[in-house]
């Protein structure tokens, strides 16, 4: 990020301050740091010497975001709000932003809950995408990109980043290394997605044109062997839910996160459907998928429609006969 030297307004040693126990605390921070930086340069914009952080300058910023829409608007003045937060803990008479008085958020897209056997057909239109003397592994490599979306619950980003060499045979797990919130994770994997991954990378060993070091596990042949970008990865997994005929209800196509949201709330559903304690596994699926807490893990276990309904029936199950009794009680 910025050196101390980038921040120059009136607020600038505070904000610097703020930023360095952010990341002594774990957090990179990086976006809030870009935040707070626009924030020293307009407050030196608008004034010489620059004017103090209050009500006035505040809104006078907010001003300068017209132009993003809501969703975006209101993480940044948040994060201006948790500053002056900070600031209030030395003087508190520091000015602090009232959250009732900011935009509303625009609803959350609806994710879309992929099942087991849309992703199978998703899957048998793999061999649809050429492959191509620029491309070799084209078709490979966007069909183990959906396994292990889907089968693993990865982040795009940590897909990839995979190398050859996170995939371990022997124990037929898979290394993130290093992702968000600072930590690594090692993933045991499901056996036939750990035979897909082991013949993939037979044929990548195939390809005789020179390979880096180390070898990013979704290779694209268009930029040197580097490893694929988000953005071709999603236009070939684009092509296969058209083929498959999958859209969401708004007739858009589901998003790449969704696989990620699917795998979280199909575990869930499992293990109502098997009767199992949801509540003690849920710490298990927050460090698989690499949350920070089991928190971060509810954000994707919302009540959808099934997940209610096994959650109610289990619910009755164990505590349907006291309702019943208190029922009663009331009438006698």
């Amino acid at each position: 990020m910025k050196t101390r030297a980038s921040f120059q307004s009136s607020i600038a040693s505070e904000i610097v301050n703020y930023i360095s126990l952010k990341k002594a605390l774990g957090r990179r921070f990086e976006p809030s740091s870009i935040v707070l930086l626009k924030l020293d340069q307009f407050l030196c914009k608008i004034g010489n010497p620059s004017p103090d952080l209050i009500a006035e300058t505040f809104n006078q910023w907010c001003q300068t975001l017209e132009g993003v829409s809501s969703n975006t608007k209101l993480p940044r003045m948040h994060i201006v709000r948790n500053f002056c937060l900070y600031r209030r803990r030395r003087n508190p008479t520091c000015f602090v932003p009232d959250p009732t008085q900011f935009p509303p958020a625009r609803p959350r897209i609806q994710p879309y809950i992929f099942s087991d056997l849309e992703v199978a057909r998703i899957l048998s239109y793999s061999n649809k995408i050429p492959d191509s003397v620029r491309s070799p592994m084209r078709r490979g490599s966007t069909r183990l990109a959906i396994l292990l979306l889907f089968t693993a619950g990865l982040r795009l980003g940590e897909l990839l980043r995979l190398t050859a060499t996170d995939y371990d045979s022997s124990t037929q797990t898979i290394m993130i290394r290093v992702s968000k919130f600072h930590k690594s994770r090692l993933l045991p994997l499901q056996s036939d997605v750990a035979m897909e991954i082991e013949r993939y990378l037979k044929a990548l060993q195939s390809i005789r044109s020179p390979l880096p070091a180390p070898v990013p596990l979704l290779r694209s042949s268009y930029c040197g062997g580097r490893a694929y970008s988000g953005t071709q990865l999603t236009k070939n997994i684009h092509i296969l839910l058209n083929l498959a005929g999958i859209k969401k209800s708004d007739g858009r196509l589901p998003r790449i996160h969704d696989f990620r949201f699917s795998f979280a709330v199909n575990a869930l559903l499992r293990w109502y459907r098997n009767g199992k304690d949801v509540q003690a596994k849920l710490p298990l699926l927050a460090v698989y998928m690499g949350h920070v807490s089991v928190l971060s893990t509810h954000y994707y276990l919302r009540f959808i429609t099934p997940l209610a309904t096994l959650a109610s029936s289990a619910f009755a199950t164990h505590y349907g006969a006291l309702i019943q009794e208190a029922e009663l009680e009331g009438i006698l």
